[in-house]
């Protein structure tokens, strides 16, 4: 298989893309999922752990959960999203999670769904499987479509790397194709393998690839979430919204191993556990009246203003008053991490630091997951409906991802039968450079990116740090533009590319907004 034709393409394979997915292979059509990953569960769904909220109608929680969303994101998101995500989310659930895939979620002796808070919520309201939440629903939902004899017409491409989006303004083989509505046709994917393009003509595209947590020194995200989507739909004439607001975790657990961190859910701290500083001292009351549970970002700023003042390398999660055995069951993959470097978590603190974990912002769309490209849809961590704002409600990412996924197909169902099939002929094939690639620069350009972002883009910015930062990406940009034409394409590289144009993105929108909001803030 080489070039070929679809009715829908899904870039990315998390929660979002396969929740879009099942909507609209139910109906026959002819889906196609692609991942740059050889596994497609490796997403940022399957490292989530906390869980996902679930308000069903009769618990009377639809005000209370905008009120919430609109408090966490300091009165800055959009009041209509959060009151989409209130009233429908709770059925998508029930049909998509519950009643199709089966996804396993903790439940009590009576079989009755258990319930938990994180941080800025006013109300029991989340359901999770131990502290694997995310690795069981992408578990579950991957199990579903992957079954041939339900869903022959669904197609997981494993290892395969989006390049660009396909437009007939940038890709038409007549100069004439420069004049029809700017639309996007699909896109030109590297089979990393054959380190061949294929040319992919959809009738939609759906985005699904999650966000830029990677492009950070430090991070909770799969590596692939490098901006690839943010940046495709940036070069097809899609616009960006809110991409200053990126979302620090306060709670990683700290070792020098790595720039993946393991992830110390929230649930941790909504269960009690306390943050204290080198001398045992507890300090977030110092900072906020909901102390541990403020929102992630004036938790991450005190943990970085506390290892700043006793200038230590991180703070401590404190949960040793809960039984070791209360603590295998609620948490077991955190406990096990945890003893596998070597702290019981049942008799002594947490070593903990923030990391980059979501994106608030992204790929702007309307309610329905639209762009302003026909043909294109955002949804998920890669998407902006203003839902955040400048700061993100926990546990909201998964609900968001699967009620807009469910969102997007439901709208593309009526307008799919009306689109006629563009013709591979009238695309012009991807011209494929020829030069070798030296992945030891790419890496080392790769570090230096990630270090830039880390600390000059990063939980607190300046006028200083940002000019910093603007000298080191435009130096970047331009040793990459040197070889990019002319290079054997690579997965690494295609990342760099990707990479420099979202950090581009993120620190102009930090030199626009003047007013520290949320997870953005501003120094001076």
């Amino acid at each position: 298989m080489k070039d070929f034709e679809t009715d829908i393409l899904i870039i990315g394979s998390g929660i979002s893309g396969l929740s879009a997915a099942l909507k609209l292979a139910e109906k026959k059509y002819k889906i196609t999922i692609v991942t740059r990953e050889k596994r497609p569960e490796i997403t940022n769904t399957y490292w989530a752990q906390g869980g996902i909220i679930y308000s069903p109608k009769d618990h009377n929680d639809q005000e209370d959960l905008i009120n919430d969303i609109a408090k966490a994101s300091a009165f800055t998101s959009n009041p209509e999203a959060a009151r989409i995500l209130s009233t429908i989310s709770a059925d998508i659930i029930d049909e998509v999670l519950i009643h199709k895939s089966h996804t396993d979620f903790a439940k009590d002796a009576e079989g009755e769904l258990l319930f938990t808070k994180e941080a800025a919520h006013s109300r029991d309201r989340i359901i999770y499987n131990g502290d694997m939440t995310g690795k069981a629903i992408q578990i579950s939902l991957l199990n579903l479509l992957a079954d041939s004899t339900k869903f022959p017409n669904v197609t997981f491409l494993t290892s395969h790397t989006a390049i660009d989006l396909i437009t007939p303004n940038h890709h038409g083989v007549t100069i004439t194709q420069r004049y029809e509505e700017n639309q996007v046709l699909g896109a030109y994917i590297l089979d990393q393998k054959n380190t061949e393009v294929r040319k992919v003509l959809a009738k939609f595209t759906i985005l699904a690839t999650g966000g830029i947590g990677a492009l950070y020194l430090h991070h909770s995200n799969a590596e692939g979430a490098r901006g690839d989507g943010h940046a495709m739909a940036h070069r097809a004439g899609a616009f960006v919204s809110n991409m200053e607001f990126i979302q620090f975790h306060p709670t990683t657990f700290y070792n020098r191993s790595s720039h993946r961190r393991f992830l110390i859910s929230e649930a941790v701290r909504g269960e009690g556990g306390r943050l204290i500083n080198s001398k045992g001292e507890a300090f977030m009351k110092k900072y906020h009246p909901d102390a541990e549970l403020a929102p992630r970002d004036v938790v991450s700023r005190a943990i970085l203003e506390e290892m700043i003042a006793k200038k230590d390398d991180c703070v401590y999660l404190d949960i040793t008053d809960k039984s070791e055995e209360y603590l295998k069951s609620r948490f077991p993959t955190i406990y096990a991490y945890c003893l596998e470097n070597k702290v019981d978590m049942s008799k002594e603190p947490i070593p903990v630091v923030p990391a980059a974990h979501y994106t608030c912002g992204g790929v702007k769309t309307d309610l329905k997951g639209k762009t302003n490209l026909k043909g294109l849809y955002a949804v998920g961590e890669v998407a902006c409906t203003g839902l955040h704002g400048a700061n993100r409600l926990a546990s909201t990412s998964l609900l968001e991802g699967l009620t807009w996924g469910y969102i997007a197909a439901e709208n593309i169902l009526p307008e799919i039968n009306t689109i006629q099939s563009y013709g591979l002929d009238r695309i012009k094939d991807w011209n494929q450079g020829h030069e070798d690639v030296d992945l030891a620069l790419i890496t080392q350009d790769q570090m230096t990116l990630k270090q830039t972002m880390w600390n000059y883009v990063g939980l607190s910015r300046s006028k200083n740090r940002l000019a910093r930062a603007r000298a080191m990406f435009l130096e970047l940009e331009d040793e990459i533009s040197k070889f990019y034409k002319n290079a054997q394409l690579h997965d690494e590289l295609i990342g760099l590319r990707n990479g420099v144009e979202v950090a581009f993105m993120v620190l102009n929108a930090s030199l626009r907004n003047k007013q520290s909001v949320g997870c953005f803030y501003l120094k001076d």
